[in-house]
C-alpha cells in the first residue's frame, strides 16, 4: 500500500481550507483517510499552518511520501525527511 501525506479540501467555495492527512494514495481526495495531521490556510495574509510534528516524522519515517504541497508546508514548519 503506498501512503501519501496530501491535503484535503475543505470550505466552501472559493474559500478553501484544506486539512493535512495521511492517506492510501488510491483513495480520493476527500474520501476515505488514515490519520489527520494538520492543517492549511491560504485565504489568510501570510497562510497559516499547524501541522503534528510528531505525527508527521513518524509517517515520512515509515514511508509516506508527501506532494509537493505538502513538502513545502513541512519544509516551512521545520519538517524534513
Amino acid at each position: 500500500m503506498a501512503v501519501k501525506i496530501r491535503l484535503r479540501r475543505m470550505g466552501q467555495k472559493k474559500a478553501p481550507f484544506y486539512r493535512i492527512i495521511v492517506a492510501d494514495s488510491k483513495s480520493p481526495r476527500d474520501g476515505k483517510f488514515i490519520e489527520e495531521i494538520g492543517t492549511y490556510d491560504p485565504n489568510q495574509d501570510p497562510s497559516v499552518y499547524k501541522v503534528d510534528e510528531e505525527a508527521a516524522k513518524k509517517w515520512l519515517a515509515n514511508g509516506a511520501q508527501p506532494t509537493e504541497v505538502v513538502a513545502k508546508i513541512l519544509k516551512a514548519a521545520g519538517i524534513e525527511k
